[in-house]
C-alpha cells in the first residue's frame, strides 16, 4: 500500500467564514490554526499547504477568560537602543483588534516559510462586513 502525498497543483482551497462574536480568543485560535494548516482534511501533507482560507469577522467582540484583559501584554522590539516596547491587551483591542487574533493564530502555526504562507490565508475584519463575497465562503461554527 502506497502513502498518499498531496501535490501543490492538486490542492483545492475552500473559503470558510468564522464569526468571532462572543468567542474566547485562545479556543477560537486553536480551532482556526488546524484549518489553515489543512489538518482537518484527509489529504493533509506536512510539507504542502493543504489548508483553507479563513475569514474572521467581528474581531472587536472577542473575549478572554480570567484577568487576561487587564494583565496580558504584547511586546515588540523596534531595533533601536531601548526599543523594547509593551502594549496592553486593552490598548491593542482598542486600536487593532484584528492584530490580537492574527498574533494568537500566528503563534500556533509552524515557524517556517510554509507557516508564513499559511498565515496569508487568514483574513481578519473588525466589523461584520468583509470583501470576499465573490469567493462564496461557507459559514462554520467552531464552538
Amino acid at each position: 500500500m502506497k502513502s498518499f502525498m498531496a501535490k501543490k497543483e492538486n490542492v483545492e482551497h475552500k473559503w470558510m467564514l468564522v464569526d468571532a462574536d462572543g468567542a474566547i480568543l485562545g479556543r477560537m485560535a486553536s480551532k482556526i490554526a488546524p484549518i489553515l494548516m489543512g489538518k482537518n482534511k484527509p489529504t493533509y501533507t506536512p510539507h504542502v499547504d493543504t489548508g483553507d482560507y479563513v475569514i474572521v469577522v467581528n474581531a472587536e467582540k472577542i473575549q478572554v477568560t480570567g484577568k487576561k484583559a487587564q494583565k496580558k501584554e504584547y511586546d515588540y522590539y523596534t531595533h533601536f537602543p531601548g526599543g523594547h516596547k509593551y502594549v496592553s491587551f486593552a490598548d491593542m483591542m482598542a486600536k487593532k483588534p484584528e492584530k490580537v487574533i492574527e498574533l494568537a493564530i500566528r503563534r500556533m502555526l509552524p515557524k517556517s516559510k510554509l507557516g508564513r504562507k499559511m498565515l496569508k490565508k487568514l483574513k481578519v475584519y473588525k466589523g461584520p462586513e468583509h470583501e470576499h463575497q465573490a469567493q462564496r465562503p461557507e459559514k462554520i461554527e467552531l464552538f
